[in-house]
Protein backbone atom coordinates (compact mmCIF):
# COMPACT_ATOMS: atom_id res chain seq x y z
CA UNK A 1 0.00 0.00 0.00
CA UNK A 2 2.11 2.38 -1.19
CA UNK A 3 -0.64 4.74 -2.56
CA UNK A 4 -1.06 8.22 -1.32
CA UNK A 5 -4.58 8.71 0.92
CA UNK A 6 -3.97 12.43 1.74
CA UNK A 7 -6.49 14.39 -0.21
CA UNK A 8 -4.87 17.07 -2.20
CA UNK A 9 -6.45 20.80 -2.53
CA UNK A 10 -8.16 20.01 -5.74
CA UNK A 11 -10.33 17.17 -3.94
CA UNK A 12 -11.61 19.68 -2.17
CA UNK A 13 -15.63 20.27 -2.66
CA UNK A 14 -14.93 24.13 -3.08
CA UNK A 15 -13.74 22.87 -6.67
CA UNK A 16 -16.83 22.68 -7.36
CA UNK A 17 -18.75 26.16 -6.30
CA UNK A 18 -17.45 27.90 -9.90
CA UNK A 19 -18.90 25.31 -11.83
CA UNK A 20 -22.52 25.22 -10.05
CA UNK A 21 -22.70 28.68 -10.12
CA UNK A 22 -21.82 28.43 -13.98
CA UNK A 23 -25.00 25.99 -14.68
CA UNK A 24 -27.16 27.89 -12.27
CA UNK A 25 -26.46 31.22 -13.98
CA UNK A 26 -27.00 30.07 -17.45
CA UNK A 27 -30.46 28.05 -15.91
CA UNK A 28 -31.24 31.49 -14.07
CA UNK A 29 -30.90 33.38 -17.55
CA UNK A 30 -33.19 32.07 -19.05
CA UNK A 31 -36.25 33.84 -17.78
CA UNK A 32 -34.58 37.45 -19.02
CA UNK A 33 -34.05 35.54 -22.47
CA UNK A 34 -37.32 34.17 -22.93
CA UNK A 35 -38.77 38.02 -21.72
CA UNK A 36 -36.96 39.80 -24.19
CA UNK A 37 -37.96 37.29 -27.04
CA UNK A 38 -41.08 38.47 -25.98
CA UNK A 39 -41.28 41.84 -26.50
CA UNK A 40 -40.38 41.56 -30.14
CA UNK A 41 -42.42 37.98 -30.88
CA UNK A 42 -45.36 35.80 -29.71
CA UNK A 43 -47.10 35.71 -26.48
CA UNK A 44 -45.57 31.84 -25.78
CA UNK A 45 -42.18 33.33 -24.70
CA UNK A 46 -43.62 35.96 -22.27
CA UNK A 47 -45.87 32.81 -20.67
CA UNK A 48 -42.26 30.98 -20.68
CA UNK A 49 -40.78 33.86 -18.86
CA UNK A 50 -43.58 34.35 -16.03
CA UNK A 51 -43.31 30.58 -15.32
CA UNK A 52 -39.34 30.85 -15.18
CA UNK A 53 -39.61 34.09 -13.00
CA UNK A 54 -39.12 31.97 -9.90
CA UNK A 55 -36.11 29.55 -11.20
CA UNK A 56 -34.91 33.02 -12.61
CA UNK A 57 -34.45 34.84 -9.10
CA UNK A 58 -33.60 31.78 -6.71
CA UNK A 59 -30.75 30.67 -9.88
CA UNK A 60 -29.66 34.28 -9.68
CA UNK A 61 -29.28 34.15 -6.25
CA UNK A 62 -27.72 31.10 -5.53
CA UNK A 63 -25.07 31.14 -8.49
CA UNK A 64 -24.23 34.60 -6.71
CA UNK A 65 -24.01 33.11 -3.55
CA UNK A 66 -21.89 30.17 -4.63
CA UNK A 67 -19.48 31.93 -7.02
CA UNK A 68 -18.99 34.33 -4.82
CA UNK A 69 -17.32 32.04 -2.58
CA UNK A 70 -15.64 29.79 -5.46
CA UNK A 71 -13.79 32.98 -6.22
CA UNK A 72 -12.04 33.19 -2.92
CA UNK A 73 -10.70 29.42 -3.14
CA UNK A 74 -9.86 29.91 -6.98
CA UNK A 75 -7.65 33.09 -5.92
CA UNK A 76 -6.56 30.45 -3.08
CA UNK A 77 -5.81 27.54 -6.01
CA UNK A 78 -8.78 25.24 -5.47
CA UNK A 79 -10.81 25.12 -8.45
CA UNK A 80 -10.71 27.63 -11.80
CA UNK A 81 -11.43 31.36 -11.59
CA UNK A 82 -13.41 31.42 -15.15
CA UNK A 83 -16.31 29.64 -14.33
CA UNK A 84 -17.12 31.37 -10.41
CA UNK A 85 -16.53 34.53 -12.29
CA UNK A 86 -19.09 33.85 -15.46
CA UNK A 87 -21.53 32.19 -12.93
CA UNK A 88 -21.65 34.75 -10.54
CA UNK A 89 -22.02 37.45 -13.42
CA UNK A 90 -24.47 35.69 -15.36
CA UNK A 91 -26.58 35.09 -11.66
CA UNK A 92 -26.51 38.66 -10.70
CA UNK A 93 -27.06 39.71 -14.36
CA UNK A 94 -30.60 37.13 -14.24
CA UNK A 95 -31.48 38.07 -10.81
CA UNK A 96 -31.62 41.95 -11.70
CA UNK A 97 -32.86 42.29 -14.76
CA UNK A 98 -36.25 41.00 -13.58
CA UNK A 99 -35.93 43.22 -10.44
CA UNK A 100 -35.08 46.25 -12.39
CA UNK A 101 -38.17 45.30 -14.55
CA UNK A 102 -40.63 45.21 -11.47
CA UNK A 103 -39.22 48.34 -10.02
CA UNK A 104 -39.79 50.03 -13.69
CA UNK A 105 -43.11 48.89 -13.98
CA UNK A 106 -44.98 49.89 -10.80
Amino acid sequence: MSDRTAPSPSDSPATLLGPTSLVLGCAALLGPVCLALGFTDAELPIALAVLLLPVTLFGGILAITLGLPGLHYAQRGIGRMWPAVTGTALGAAAFLLPCLLLVLAY
